[in-house]
C-alpha cells in the first residue's frame, strides 16, 4: 500500500503548481489595505463569481484595470457602453451588459455610502466578519460566492477574517488530507500564503486532478 503523503508535502506540491493567488496574478496587493486595491479586488470578486470560467474572469478584470479604471472615481467616470465593449472583447460576451451594470451600481454604492473606501465598510460592520459579509452582499453582483472570494484575499489586511477558507476550497482540502477547517490549513502555511493555498485548492478542483497531485506528493 502506498504511503499517504504528509500535509506539508501536499501543500508544497500545490504551491509549486499554483504559486500565485488570483489577486497576485492581477497584481492586486490586497495586504496593502488601501482604497484602490480593495476596490480592485471587489471588482475582481464580482467578475470571478459570475457563471464564467475563472480564466475569462481574470482576462476581463485585467482588461478593465489596464484601461486605467482602478479606482471608484475613475470607474464611475466611464460610460456603461465603454465597459461593455471592454468586457465583450475580453470573453464576457454573455454577461457583458449585466456585468457592466453591476460594476456601475456597486461603484456608485461604494462612493455614496463609504466615500469609495471599503475600510469604512469594515468600520461600519464593527470589524465583525458576519456583518462585513452582510454589507458586502449589498453590492450588486456580490453574493455568497463573491463574498467568499473577497474574504480569501482580504484576510491579509483585515485580521478579524483570519483564518478564512471557503467551503469549496475546504472540500478539496479534505480530499487531499489537509483537514476540514481554516485553522487546520493555517497551520501548514505562513499567514501570507493562505490565500495562495486557497487559490491553489480552487485551481485543483477546477482541473479535477486531485488524484494526480496526491500521486506526485506520494
Amino acid at each position: 500500500m502506498a504511503k499517504k503523503p504528509g500535509k506539508r508535502e501536499v501543500v508544497r506540491r500545490l504551491l509549486e503548481r499554483h504559486p500565485q493567488s488570483y489577486a497576485d496574478r492581477l497584481r492586486i496587493d490586497v495586504g496593502r489595505n488601501t482604497p484602490a486595491v480593495l476596490y480592485q479586488w471587489l471588482v475582481a470578486s464580482l467578475l470571478f463569481s459570475a457563471r464564467i470560467s475563472s480564466n475569462q474572469a481574470e482576462v476581463a478584470a485585467r482588461a478593465l484595470f489596464e484601461e486605467g479604471w482602478r479606482t471608484p472615481k475613475k470607474m464611475a467616470d466611464v460610460s456603461w457602453a465603454a465597459r461593455v465593449e471592454v468586457l465583450n472583447r475580453s470573453g464576457y460576451a454573455r454577461y457583458d451588459e449585466s456585468t457592466s451594470r453591476y460594476i456601475e451600481e456597486t461603484t456608485r454604492l461604494l462612493l455614496e455610502t463609504y466615500g469609495g473606501d471599503l475600510r469604512k465598510l469594515r468600520d461600519a460592520a464593527g470589524r465583525d466578519p458576519a456583518q462585513e459579509r452582510t454589507l458586502l452582499k449589498k453590492f450588486k453582483g456580490i453574493g455568497e460566492v463573491g463574498a467568499d472570494i473577497f474574504f480569501r484575499e482580504a484576510q491579509l489586511a483585515w485580521e478579524e477574517l483570519f483564518p478564512f477558507a471557503d467551503q469549496r476550497a475546504l472540500k478539496t482540502a479534505q480530499k487531499l488530507g489537509l483537514g476540514q477547517d481554516a485553522k487546520g490549513l493555517a497551520r501548514v502555511v505562513e499567514r501570507r500564503d493562505l490565500p495562495r493555498l486557497l487559490s491553489a485548492l480552487i485551481a485543483v478542483d477546477l482541473a479535477k486532478n486531485v488524484g494526480e497531485l496526491l500521486e506526485e506528493a506520494g
